[in-house]
Parts: C-alpha cells; sequence; structure tokens
C-alpha cells in the first residue's frame, strides 16, 4: 500500500521531469518564427528559427567538409537540405562559437572572440527601439518594429530580400531600387560547397527596355533579351516568364523539377555572331548575316569564326530614300545603346528613324494586342538570334540599293507568278475541253474488283497504278492510296488528342481505321521544309525496303491539296521519348539499350549493303528511331534519303540537310556525303544510347561544349565510366557487361572520327557490336570537340603532324 505523502512525492518528481524536459526541449529545439533581443542563436545550440507555415528555416550550418559556418536558410519540408538565402557568405565563423544577437537594435552575428562579423548596419535615424526579427513565409527575414505586424514591406527596417545571394524567391526584386539607391542581383556560390561569393553573377538592367544578363567576372556570357509584354524576348516558350518563376513551390521529393532553364544552345552565347549576324541553331553553319550585310573577314568566317561579324554592303544616305528589312521571329539586340517611347506605334517609330541617321535597327517594346511602343537602336547592334518559332519582328535599317534588289527580286516572282499561272488557266481549259470530249464518246467502264490486299483500308484504297494527281506518280509501286475522308475519320478529324509528335514536316497523328488497325499519319505542313521531291523520295524509298528494322509504309495520300504517309503504329513512340525522359529512361537497363543499338545497325547496313539499292539515309538521329511494343527500334523518316548506284561511293549537294550535332564533319562544311555520313550519326546515336545525354545543345560543368568532346575528353583520359549513364551502371553490375560497354564506346568513337576514311563500314561495325574477341583499333580525334579560344591558340595546341586546313576548320566551328 503506497502512502499519500509517497504518492505526492511521486507527483511532484514527475512534474519537476517534463518541467525538466520542457527546458531541454526549448533549449535545443526549434523556435517560433520571431526573434526578439533578449533571445540568441548559437552555433553550438543547433537552434532554429522557424517560418510561419514551417516552409522555411533560419539557422546555422557548415558545408560538407568545412570547418567554417554560415547564417543561412533553407527549405524546411525538402529533404535534400536547398539552401536560399546566406547572410556571411564572405565572412565565415571560423569555429562553432558563433552568435546571432540583435545589438542596437541591429541583427549582428559575433564569433568566438565577440568581435562582429555581419550586421544590418542600421544607424540610429533608422530605427526606433524596440525591434525584433522575423522569418515569413515567403523566405524574407526581416527586421521590424515590434507593433509592425502587418508584414508590410515598406515598414521592414531590413529585409534579406534586398540582398539576395544565388536564388530567386517569389515576392523577391531584382534590378536597381531608386528608393534605398541599391542593386539586387544574384551571384553564384564559388563551389557547390562554397557559399562565397562566385564568379557568376546574374543582374537587371531597368533602364530603358529591361533585361537579364548573366556575367562572369566582368564578362557578359547571356543575355535574356528584352522584355516585350509577355515574356524575355530570348524565351521562345508559350507559358510567360512569370509563370515559370512563380510556380516553384516547396516539395517533399527528393529533387526539384526543372521548368525552365537557359542557356540552352550555342546561339545563346553571348555576340556570338558578332555584329550585324544573327544565330539560328537550325541552320549550318549557325551565324548568318543580316540582308545587306557581309562577313566583316572571310577568311575567319569561312573557317566557323564569326566574331568579327557581318558589315553593312553599303552605306547608308540618311536623305530619305534608307528603308527596312522585316526580320521575323527574332531575339531582338542588346538594348544597351536604346531610346524607348512608349506613347507611339510601328507607324511613328518608323519615320523617327529615317529621320535619325544614327538609327540601325526599331522594334515594338509591347508584342500585344498587334504590338505596341517603340524602341530604337543607334549604333551596332549585336547578339541576335532567330527562332523556329516566338520571337518579334525586328526591322533593320538598309540602303536603298539593297532595298532595290529585293524589290527587283519581288517583282520578278509576282511577273513570273502571273505568267505561269496565266499558262496554267490555259491549259486547264484545254485539258477540260478534251476530257469532256472523250466522256462523251467513252463506253461505262465497270469498278475494279477488291482485294483482299485492299481490305486492309477497308475498302476506302484504290490501287497505287492509278493516281489522283499530277502531284504524285507512283508508278510501277503496289502501294495504296488512301482518301483524305478516310484518314480525317481514322485521325478524328486530326484532332490535337491524337497528336504523337511534330517537326519540321508538319504532325504524326494516331488513326484507327474501320477495321480496328491502328496506323500513323504523317501529315505535312503547308510550310513543311519536306517538300512534294523529298515526299515522293520518301514514298518510293520505303515502298520498296523490307526490313525489320525499318519502319513500314501502309499507304499515302496526295488529295485535296493534302500530302500524307501513313506507317504501321508503334506503341512505344520514338527512342528520345524514352531516353531522354526522366522517368523512362529508368526502364532502358544496359540489354535493352544495347539490343536497339545492334537493331539500328542491323537496319542501317541493310540500307547500305543488302537492299535492291545502296540508300543513305542522311538523317540518323535518336528521334527518328522508332519503337515497337517490343522495343524493336525501326528507322524512320527517309524523306532526306538518297539512292547510290552499287558502283557509287559518295556524292556531293548545294543543299545540306540533317540535324546538327548528328551531320558529319565533310558533310556539314562540303555537302559530301557517303556511306560513312550514315557510319557518323551512327556513332554519335551510339554515344547517346549510353551516356543518356543529347548531342544537341550538349553542356556540362567541366566545360565541355559537345557530348563527342566530353567522350573524347574522358577516353583519353582513361575515365570512360564517367560518361556512362549511371542507370546502366546499376543494370549492368558484372564486370563482363562493363566491359561490353565501354567497347561499345569505343566503337562510337571510331564511328565519328574526323576523316570519312577513318570510319569503318557498317558491315564492320555489326561485327565488332557481336565479337568480343575482334581487336578494335585506337581511335583518333573525332570532330566537333575542341573547345572554344582564338584561333591561335587553337592551333598551338596542335603537333607538328596536324598542321591542315581540313583539322583548323573543324577544331574552329566545334568551338561553338
Amino acid at each position: 500500500m503506497i502512502s499519500v505523502s509517497t504518492y505526492y512525492n511521486t507527483y511532484t518528481v514527475v512534474l519537476m521531469f517534463i518541467f525538466l524536459v520542457l527546458i531541454l526541449f526549448h533549449a535545443f529545439s526549434v523556435s517560433a518564427n520571431t526573434f526578439s533581443a533578449t533571445e540568441s542563436l548559437t552555433v553550438s545550440s543547433n537552434k532554429t528559427i522557424l517560418s510561419r507555415s514551417e516552409i522555411f528555416e533560419l539557422g546555422f550550418f557548415n558545408p560538407p567538409s568545412s570547418s567554417r559556418w554560415y547564417l543561412g536558410i533553407w527549405y524546411k519540408k525538402v529533404s535534400t537540405r536547398t539552401y536560399v538565402w546566406v547572410a556571411n557568405r564572405d565572412n565565415p565563423l571560423l569555429s562553432s562559437s558563433g552568435t546571432l544577437n540583435i545589438s542596437d537594435n541591429n541583427l549582428v552575428i559575433f564569433d568566438q572572440s565577440d568581435t562582429p562579423v555581419w550586421s544590418t548596419n542600421l544607424t540610429d535615424k533608422e530605427v526606433r527601439s524596440p525591434v525584433v526579427a522575423e522569418l515569413l513565409d515567403n523566405g524574407n527575414f526581416v527586421l521590424r518594429h515590434l507593433n509592425n505586424t502587418n508584414n508590410n514591406p515598406n515598414g521592414f527596417l531590413w529585409q534579406s530580400f534586398d540582398f539576395p545571394t544565388d536564388t530567386l524567391l517569389p515576392e523577391m526584386r531584382l534590378g536597381w531600387d531608386h528608393k534605398t539607391g541599391r542593386e539586387r542581383f544574384l551571384r553564384s556560390w564559388k563551389t557547390p560547397d562554397d557559399p562565397s561569393s562566385g564568379d557568376f553573377f546574374t543582374k537587371l538592367k531597368t533602364k530603358g527596355f529591361p533585361e537579364f544578363y548573366v556575367c562572369s567576372k566582368d564578362s557578359i556570357i547571356y543575355r535574356s533579351g528584352p522584355w516585350n509584354g509577355v515574356r524575355f524576348s530570348s524565351s521562345a516558350e508559350t507559358k510567360p516568364l512569370d509563370y515559370i518563376i512563380y510556380n516553384f513551390t516547396a516539395t517533399n521529393e527528393e529533387s526539384w523539377k526543372q521548368l525552365w532553364y537557359s542557356p540552352k544552345d550555342l546561339c545563346d552565347n553571348y555576340k556570338e555572331c558578332g555584329s550585324y549576324g544573327y544565330c539560328d541553331s537550325n541552320t549550318s553553319p549557325i551565324c548568318n548575316c543580316i540582308k545587306g550585310f557581309g562577313p566583316g573577314n572571310e577568311q575567319p568566317w569561312t573557317l566557323r569564326d564569326d566574331s568579327a561579324g557581318c558589315v553593312r554592303k553599303t552605306r547608308l544616305s540618311c536623305d530619305g530614300r534608307d528603308g527596312f528589312v522585316r526580320l521575323k521571329k527574332m531575339k531582338l539586340p542588346d538594348t544597351t545603346a536604346t531610346t524607348v517611347d512608349r506613347g507611339i506605334g510601328l507607324k511613328e517609330c518608323e519615320e523617327r528613324c529615317l529621320k535619325d541617321c544614327n538609327c540601325t535597327a526599331f522594334a515594338n517594346t509591347d508584342i500585344r494586342n498587334g504590338g505596341s511602343g517603340c524602341v530604337i537602336w543607334t549604333g551596332e547592334i549585336f547578339d541576335i538570334k532567330n527562332f523556329a518559332k516566338g520571337g518579334q519582328d525586328l526591322f533593320v535599317r538598309l540602303a536603298a540599293a539593297d532595298l532595290e534588289d529585293k524589290r527587283t527580286k519581288k517583282r520578278n516572282i509576282i511577273l513570273g507568278l502571273s505568267i505561269g499561272v496565266s499558262i496554267l488557266l490555259l491549259l486547264s481549259f484545254i485539258i477540260f475541253r478534251f476530257w469532256k470530249r472523250k466522256q462523251k464518246q467513252s463506253i461505262a467502264i465497270p469498278k475494279p474488283i477488291v482485294t483482299s490486299q485492299d481490305s486492309i483500308m477497308n475498302e476506302v484504297v484504290i490501287s497505287s497504278k492509278r493516281h489522283t494527281s499530277g502531284d504524285m506518280k507512283t508508278e510501277d509501286l503496289e502501294l495504296p492510296l488512301m482518301d483524305f475522308e478516310a484518314i480525317a475519320t481514322a485521325t478524328h478529324n486530326f484532332s490535337t488528342t491524337n497528336k504523337l509528335g511534330q517537326g519540321g514536316f508538319g504532325i504524326v497523328y494516331k488513326g484507327r481505321l474501320l477495321d480496328g488497325k491502328e496506323i500513323a499519319v504523317k501529315r505535312l505542313s503547308k510550310m513543311s521544309l519536306q517538300g512534294t521531291d523529298e515526299f515522293k523520295n520518301e514514298v518510293r524509298l520505303i515502298a520498296r525496303l523490307q526490313h525489320i528494322n525499318l519502319v513500314r509504309l501502309l499507304g499515302c495520300c496526295v488529295d485535296k491539296g493534302e500530302k500524307m504517309l501513313i506507317y504501321e503504329y508503334l506503341e512505344n513512340l520514338s527512342l528520345d521519348s524514352h531516353l531522354f525522359d526522366k522517368k523512362r529512361r529508368s526502364n532502358l537497363n544496359w540489354q535493352l539499350r544495347f539490343d536497339i543499338a545492334n537493331g539500328i545497325a542491323r537496319g542501317l547496313l541493310y540500307l547500305h549493303q543488302d537492299s535492291r539499292f545502296r540508300i543513305i539515309h542522311r538523317d540518323l538521329k535518336v528521334s527518328n528511331i522508332l519503337l515497337d511494343k517490343n522495343m524493336i527500334p525501326k528507322i524512320s523518316d527517309f524523306g532526306m534519303a538518297r539512292i547510290f548506284r552499287r558502283d557509287e561511293t559518295e556524292a556531293n549537294t548545294r543543299k545540306v540537310v540533317g540535324t546538327y550535332g548528328y551531320m558529319s564533319p565533310e558533310y556539314a562544311m562540303n555537302g559530301i556525303f557517303s556511306v560513312k555520313s550514315d557510319v557518323f550519326s551512327f556513332g554519335v546515336l551510339l554515344l547517346e544510347i549510353i551516356s543518356g545525354k543529347r548531342s544537341t545543345g550538349f553542356y556540362n560543368s567541366s566545360g565541355d561544349l559537345s557530348l563527342l568532346g566530353c567522350v573524347w575528353r574522358n577516353w583519353k583520359e582513361r575515365k570512360g565510366l564517367d560518361i556512362i549513364d549511371p542507370i546502366i551502371i546499376d543494370s549492368a553490375s558484372s564486370t563482363f557487361k562493363m566491359h561490353e560497354i565501354l567497347r561499345c564506346v569505343h566503337i562510337g568513337l571510331l564511328c565519328v572520327q574526323e576523316r570519312a576514311e577513318d570510319r569503318p563500314a557498317m558491315s564492320s561495325v555489326m561485327v565488332m557490336l557481336g565479337s568480343e574477341t575482334t581487336t578494335l583499333p585506337e581511335p583518333k580525334q573525332p570532330a566537333f570537340c575542341v573547345g572554344r579560344g582564338p584561333l591561335g591558340a587553337e592551333l598551338s595546341k596542335l603537333g607538328d603532324d596536324e598542321w591542315t586546313v581540313n583539322q583548323i576548320t573543324l577544331s574552329v566551328i566545334d568551338a561553338r
């Protein structure tokens, strides 16, 4: 039996224990969102401050492998510690004996000797006692008067948002603050583990026409283009930039989702093409002179050194005869030397530019509602980029002589079209009269019997030996033709929900015929890069080709002004939709990737050697590899392919077609193509499969400006494993598998060697892929892998046996 006194003593002990626990918990736990003058935050206590909704947390931290301590803010609910602000980034605490206090109405960090290492530096005139610090839910750490509880930014004595580090948070502002005379900008960490000020910074130029600059030390490396009312003009995305910025939210996921990034390609490099040059990543070379201008220095321009830019062919007269050439879908030039007037329209802007002899170009300041406002450039214009979509119109001033050439060509075109249309109408009338006469003399012709082969098209297909228009003659091909109405029905009238993909040729739709058979319809757009000749070429080629690793053509349509190809539907779409997708790529283990590479090689060998014709594809790339339900690869898109006679080894063309990053150097620069051009493209594709990285728009933190350059550098440094996709390293646990992967890297490098004669034929590639005992030769330097630098600096790196004109050219072109 327990006595009453014993009971009370036990109860007292329990209360004292709970009280002690609460004291300890208070001492070592996270505090509230405010911080008063009576409190302190020490490094050793691990005590932190939380925002009201526990979104952000403030406290002391030290980076991995470092003895230095910093006061910072990070996301509370993100498991991977993500810092958004650092107070004393350039004045760290050198030991764990540091304290944050409110002293003399200022936030101050003291070191172990009570020496201030960081302070808010407010004067007595700015502050009325008492004050309190608070961490807000938007990540802003503020110092305010105790009675100011409405979180009005104008009432803050000091706020961390006025001193950003490397992160832009919602509600944070960049640019010049006219009230405080302070410029807000972002500066990188020195290294991932060192928050001190790095070499890179981003600032917003607000004078005249706002735009962002990214700089390295004192050099500009990227410019966003000015704000055009919807987005910054370097961004071709359809969604405004404010959507991208303000829709970041804290999450419990292990990683962040990247919504937008820049720079994306070589054309985003600042002044890539010099003065009066514009960059277009879809052309080769990527730098072009504006109409009315020519290369400033022909020899370096020929060697792909575009830094000298372009110069005007004809001087401006400034007597009212000058005019303007309209450039569409452009990133506007650097706006440093501009005049902005938002109160006038485009017509008044043009008149004002013509009256100013120093004016070189003009544009709208706002593209909304048809355009408004006026921006005028004086002096040279530079850092211009052309987009496939997006951008805005830029009007560049030209001399009357250069404009006259354009007007003359336009008149000649109109005159030629008028004559052509007249002749066509006359011929049409004659043919119609002749046809009507034959109709009267003809007898009824019975309908053709529908065969079992035709039934696959559900009785809407007619024999290819008849044709529906003069635009398309399928000659003696056994290829069905389909009516436009049948395809429209199969694709639900080309509904966007049936859209599978889109390219320069137009859009690909999924369709279902009346018997349930699924098809893929390639519908060429009116502005398609693939014209009638390429369309005929693709029909003739694919209809003659039969191989498991080539896409199968079921029919075509030339009706109602439309040109369409009907393919077998492949459930797993294109290889790039798997290889470069964060979720799908995890399903591509090494064995599956190896099988896909082998299938592509077999299909290419068939084209080069085993088919009825020797065929050069000329546009082999990861997006042109389709995958069926069993992940068997099939080469597609033969619009740019060429047929060779058996005695032909190479050909030459003035019209270079293909995709930057996959084209061999001899083809990209001189228009020379052969089976070795396809071998080069296969090598690039193989290295993409192994690395999981795109060849186009490649960039990494090591300074490599191309995938081939990265692979070659690691190969020469005997770090082949560093370029392999971590996903397939995990799936290839055995030593044999790792040897097989590295052997494929070796084969890929052999395929992308600079000289065509050094590359193996596809028959040899198949032997290399299929045999572990075949000895592989040492690869020579691939094309397009030398880093950017002055021409002389690059030449100095070449050996005595490498002083060739061809090699110099390739080295310089790859620099970008």
